[in-house]
């Protein structure tokens, strides 16, 4: 099969589109639509977020250190590009977009309370690279929708409904059916 060879780019597809919530005391809270963002350590529980300098949120996270992940459903795919798409300096997306900040339990930033997963951040470290900043911080906190557990305990990929980002044309999409589960191969082996 042929390829194209390319220049350098951001590729890696798909990738999680979250909106970063962050507060500085006595003004409205602010977020920030975000797909540079993914796991990096398990123990502890470190992600990372990567934010222009010049945005509105830098400031703020750099102000307060800490923030929260509000990871969406694919049907709240309009709330999110509305997020990305007007300054917190100049508007109040709260408003715009008709979405509750509830307060967080380890931080003073606020949950988004119609999605689905909230992740409370503490910044642990931050890394300048190029265009964007990257702010690397400990999950001190998971909220998680109890339509989204089965059982009471189990994550439902399904009812989660999560959203992602192709960087390579721009689209937003959502996710497919499940193709297996980690390890299904040695377990196959196992069978044999």
């Amino acid at each position: 099969m042929a390829k194209q060879l390319r220049p350098g780019s951001t590729s890696l597809y798909p990738t999680p589109v979250v909106v970063v919530t962050c507060a500085l005391p006595d003004k409205p809270p602010n977020g920030l639509a975000i797909a540079w963002t993914g796991v990096l350590c398990s123990q502890p529980p470190l992600v990372g977020i990567a934010i222009r300098p010049e945005r509105y949120s830098h400031y703020i996270i750099s102000q307060t250190g800490e923030f929260v992940i509000n990871i969406p459903r694919a049907d709240q795919v309009a709330i999110v590009d509305r997020f990305g798409m007007v300054s917190g300096r100049d508007a109040d997306k709260f408003a715009i977009t008709g979405v509750t900040a509830a307060a967080a339990g380890k931080v003073k930033a606020p949950l988004i309370e119609e999605f689905p997963v909230n992740l409370e951040c503490r910044v642990h470290q931050r890394l300048v690279f190029g265009t964007h900043e990257i702010f690397v911080a400990e999950v001190v906190a998971v909220h998680v929708e109890e339509e989204c557990l089965e059982r009471g305990a189990e994550f439902s990929t399904e009812a989660a409904s999560p959203l992602v980002f192709v960087p390579l044309n721009g689209e937003y999409r959502s996710l497919g059916e499940v193709q297996g589960a980690y390890g299904f191969t040695r377990e196959a082996e196992r069978r044999g």
